[in-house]
């Protein structure tokens, strides 16, 4: 059974019919769905998963609780470092999601940097990744970091900046120099 990190932007608020397609197939096919707690795509992917009644998928949450677990699936909580927040509160579990998974499925609305840092968590571990860009209406497979760094190429500078400013040191190395 491959596993598959299934995620995106918080600002998506229904899944373009390409990933609906494509997460009726994860679940054809019965593999795994590693997935986080956040509204926006991480609900909406849980929504379908939980119509399903699709039982293999782990909820990943930095919280004490996760804030939704739509299924009442297995949980995994990851704290965050001591004295994160905002974001940095919920990167470390997005990097564990990223480390078990086999592929991922992102669901990226043109601006969230955290999708596009989940994208680059996969292909630095050798997951290649669908990423379904609703901005663009584009689909589009990143298997390494140069389709990363076509994909924040595509984002604009805002996004690239603030994707850089919540890059490890080891994800940064991947910038061009």
């Amino acid at each position: 059974m491959a596993m598959i990190f299934i995620g995106g932007s918080r600002d998506i608020i229904e899944l373009p019919e390409p990933a609906v397609a494509r997460i009726g197939a994860i679940i054809a096919a019965e593999h795994g769905v590693l997935i986080g707690d956040a509204p926006g795509a991480d609900a909406e992917a849980q929504g379908l998963l939980a119509g399903y009644g699709y039982e293999h998928v782990g909820v990943f949450h930095a919280g004490k609780e996760p804030r939704n677990n739509l299924g009442d699936w297995a949980t995994y909580h990851i704290p965050p470092p001591a004295g994160a927040q905002g974001f940095a509160a919920h990167a470390e579990k997005d990097r564990e999601m990223a480390r078990r998974a086999d592929f991922g499925l992102m669901i990226w609305d043109g601006a969230s940097p955290g999708t596009v840092l989940n994208v680059l968590r996969l292909v630095l571990n050798g997951s290649p990744c669908v990423v379904y860009d609703t901005m663009r209406g584009m689909v589009a497979t990143a298997h390494d970091t140069s389709d990363w760094r076509a994909m924040l190429h595509h984002a604009g500078p805002d996004v690239r900046r603030q994707v850089e400013a919540r890059m490890t040191p080891d994800e940064r190395l991947t910038l061009p120099t």
